[in-house]
């Protein structure tokens, strides 16, 4: 069962992507690029699907993709946008609306969890972080990439709640480190647009780690 404040967040993104027709580019998020695009495809978890287009890009190369939101308004516009593409992926994407604060996905079954700019406060965060690394087989890499602490200074619009951002660091601090290889542990520089149509230098917090047990 759900709680309130469950109930409040699925209302809360309902409502914010019933305002506008695509909030998200319909690109992949680029690290997941970056650090996916040599992975030998298998079974890979989206957590945070939003609008499809993660999950999306790694079927197109072969994953068999289960993507999640807590939003029912994004599961439905994912699954359209997948409907509507030249290659229908040919059954590869699962489509689920659920919240990972009460959704456990099944244990030690994808060979990639993927969580994307997924920002939560304590203690939930530790609890997300837990049950996404909970579904990472052995050999399996969980790969979590949010916006760095730094970012809150940057011309980019930021939510002011210094709680909601996190460090590479941190993420670590939830795994066990007897069970994980850290492949990845960097606040990573890129290039985006402020408001203004300048360009500004902003870090994403990038962890990746394999499961070793």
């Amino acid at each position: 069962m759900e709680t309130a404040d469950n109930n409040q967040d699925r209302e809360f993104w309902d409502r914010r992507y019933r305002q506008q027709h695509r909030i998200w580019s319909g690109e992949p998020n680029p690290q997941l690029v970056a650090e996916a695009g040599t992975l030998e495809p298998g079974y890979a978890l989206d957590v945070g699907c939003g609008e499809g287009a993660d999950s999306l890009w790694l079927a197109s190369r072969g994953w068999q993709v289960t993507g999640v939101d807590i939003s029912a308004v994004a599961i439905e516009r994912a699954a359209t946008h997948a409907a509507a593409a030249e290659d229908p992926m040919q059954g590869r994407v699962q489509w689920v609306c659920a919240d990972l604060r009460s959704w456990e996905p099944p244990a030690r079954t994808f060979s990639l969890v993927s969580l994307q700019f997924m920002h939560l406060p304590e203690p939930e965060r530790t609890v997300l972080f837990a049950r996404a690394a909970s579904a990472v087989g052995v050999g399996g890499t969980l790969l979590v990439v949010a916006h760095h602490p730094s970012d809150l200074t940057t011309a980019v619009p930021r939510p002011q709640r210094p709680e909601l951002f996190y460090t590479a660091d941190d993420v670590a601090a939830a795994l066990e480190p007897d069970q994980w290889t850290v492949r990845v542990s960097e606040a990573r520089k890129r290039l985006t647009a402020a408001p203004d149509g300048a360009s500004v230098a902003v870090h994403d917090t990038v962890f990746s780690a394999v499961r070793l047990a």
